[in-house]
């Protein structure tokens, strides 16, 4: 659970003990009993912020990602390892970096910014990667954050040249018969000739193996990627799709992201920059990425639109909200944070709201917008594609809840937003991070604020 960067950048808290307030069903706020005590864990203080957690579900061990260190802790946030990431010499400017050739630009000791933090309990290992040598990943084994791999030798190891910590989002998908993938999402920072927005890579059972985080599929013609056209650049400068979230479900993957679009406001004749919130939709076996689908997501409550995604987390649906929703208690439910407007990402409002969208609902739609573009309605309505008006091509074929596209009509946008239940909303102190869960047939929802906050 990340909350504001202040909370975050020298304590770590358990979240459970977080509870601050909470809110009573009539929107009280509760003081929990003071005695209660919190457990903390402090860093190195000269090494600069916390950047991801996670935990080990099995043994609840916590592995946490900073600045040049990640750490292993007990679950009561004792220091078991620590694993120094950094600094080292290096330039930004260096592609490829300056372990595989020679670099002209003058190198200077650089932190390194943990930007993913992964478990891969297939193989018992880490996957941690960093901001330096435009993005490179560590293979750690958990138990000891013992170095099992550094693939850096080929241009597909670096991921992204974005040293923001935010800025890279993971998805393993795991088999049990073969190679697990590892779909990678990215900021690309100006550099889509380097970089492809999303990728799927191969995830080896060794960790020094040639072909780690190699393309799943790449030929002279087709990859397992997705970049961003540079044209688009020149429409929008600082164009970039930012990930928020990422998860598998079903057959699928997929990416929550916040990307800026150029829009007519009514009655001008200018353009004006805002940012839209869209869900990314892939199929898990889709080698040629040509089942990439995107749909805008909102909210809205009493007129008020929030439309800047902050954060999201997937749970279930439980019984008691199932049946108020009209799903089943296993349905997968998405639990999401906007701030209001669409136009600051950098600075989003302090208004902001909890909204659920049932995952199922959100496919169907994408289900409807294939159909009609299969039917040769429409174009591929995709707002960083140069040319935005390509038409869709009809085809003969039944599409079904797990169609994964062809080489035409791809990749395609959904225009028509999908709109979220609104469940909750903070006009003074903005909503930044969420988790869910259910217990005893209740769905509940943690939401961390700005201030530092956590409310139940």
């Amino acid at each position: 659970l990340i909350m504001s960067p202040a909370m975050w950048k020298w304590t770590c808290l358990v979240s459970y003990l977080l509870l601050s307030t909470t809110v009573s069903p009539l929107g009280r706020q509760q003081p929990l009993h003071p005695k209660r005590p919190f457990i903390t864990f402090t860093g190195d203080q000269a090494e600069g912020n916390f950047n991801h957690l996670v935990v080990d579900e099995r043994t609840g061990h916590i592995y946490l990602g900073a600045v040049n260190r990640i750490y292993k802790l007990s679950s009561d946030l004792k220091v078991l390892v620590t694993h120094q990431t950094g600094p080292d010499e290096d330039n930004p400017k260096c592609y490829p970096p300056r372990i595989v050739q020679t670099c002209n630009e003058p190198l200077t000791p650089t932190n390194n910014i943990n930007k993913m933090l992964l478990i891969d309990y297939k193989e018992n290992r880490l996957i941690a990667c960093g901001s330096l040598y435009q993005g490179i990943c560590k293979l750690l084994r958990l138990d000891d954050l013992f170095k099992l791999g550094e693939p850096f030798h080929k241009k597909e190891h670096y991921l992204s040249g974005v040293n923001e910590s935010g800025s890279v989002f993971g998805v393993i998908v795991s088999y049990s018969n073969m190679d697990d993938k590892l779909f990678i999402a990215t900021a690309v920072d100006g550099k889509p000739e380097y970089f492809p927005t999303i990728s799927s890579r191969k995830l080896t059972k060794n960790s020094e193996a040639d072909g780690m985080f190699a393309y799943v599929f790449h030929d002279e013609f087709v990859a397992s990627m997705i970049k961003i056209p540079s044209d688009t650049f020149t429409i929008i400068p600082d164009f970039d799709i930012y990930y928020i979230y990422g998860f598998s479900s079903g057959n699928f993957v997929y990416f929550l992201t916040l990307q800026p679009e150029m829009i007519s406001p009514p009655g001008s004749t200018t353009k004006e920059q805002v940012y839209t919130s869209k869900l990314v939709r892939l199929c898990k076996e889709d080698t040629a990425f040509n089942s990439y689908v995107e749909v805008p997501i909102g909210c809205e409550k009493n007129g008020v639109e929030y439309r800047l995604l902050q954060a999201a987390y997937l749970s279930k649906a439980g019984a008691i909200l199932a049946r108020s929703l009209g799903v089943g208690p296993e349905d997968d439910i998405l639990f999401t944070v906007f701030s209001k407007g669409q136009k600051r990402k950098m600075k989003s409002l302090d208004e902001s709201a909890l909204c659920i969208f049932v995952l199922k609902k959100i496919n169907d739609r994408i289900k409807d917008r294939l159909q009609s573009c299969y039917r040769g309605e429409g174009t591929l309505d995709l707002a960083w594609l140069k040319v935005k008006d390509i038409p869709c091509s009809s085809a003969l074929l039944t599409i079904d809840d797990n169609f994964c596209g062809l080489d035409m009509n791809a990749p395609l946008g959904v225009s028509s937003m999908v709109r979220g239940l609104p469940i909750f909303t903070e006009d003074g102190d903005r909503m930044t991070s969420v988790i869910a869960y259910v217990y005893k047939n209740h769905s509940l929802a943690f939401v961390g604020t700005k201030s530092g906050k956590l409310k139940k």
